[in-house]
């Protein structure tokens, strides 16, 4: 197995829910092969409170977490992506700025956790769902045999892990 650390940039519109709670489990369970970020299309520039504690329940340092635009990872001296991941479908379908290096891509869409409306168990419970999903495709993503795959081979297994719904 490579010793390669990959860097994960994980997207989203608001940078204030999937996309960090992904930051936060990519760096926690996948620690050992991926240093991951976060960045938003139209950042809100807070993390939403329940993103927080998921994040404190993984044992994540809540201060790294913070609402950030994908502009910082495309400007000079910014960490060479290897992946780029979009955690929701609005960010997928819009024009990215030009990435450095050249990052495989897939797209991951979840529902947005913080959309949902109702009772704070309510909007828990969907936040938990989310987590549940991207710590199932975290892990399948992490046995992959990265140093071993080719560039296709990876973005069809990152697309179809990308895929799975019920994994939990």
């Amino acid at each position: 197995m490579s010793d390669k650390i990959y860097n994960v940039l994980i997207l989203c519109t608001g940078n204030s829910a999937r996309s960090i709670i992904a930051e936060a489990v990519f760096n926690t369970i996948g620690k050992d092969r991926f240093k991951a970020y976060s960045a938003g299309s139209h950042p809100t520039g807070t993390v939403h409170p329940l993103a927080i504690e998921l994040s404190q329940k993984l044992a994540y340092p809540i201060d790294a977490l913070r609402s950030k635009s994908w502009d910082e990872f495309a400007a000079p001296g910014a960490p060479e992506m290897d992946f780029i991941i979009t955690v929701c479908d609005k960010a997928a379908s819009e024009p990215c700025p030009l990435w450095p290096g050249r990052p495989i891509t897939s797209a991951w869409g979840l529902e947005d956790p913080a959309a949902v409306e109702g009772s704070v168990e309510q909007q828990r419970h969907a936040f938990q769902n989310v987590l549940n999903y991207i710590m199932a495709r975290v892990r399948l993503f992490s046995v992959l045999p990265l140093s071993k795959l080719d560039e296709l081979t990876i973005k069809r297994k990152m697309d179809s892990i990308g895929q799975i719904k019920d994994t939990y």
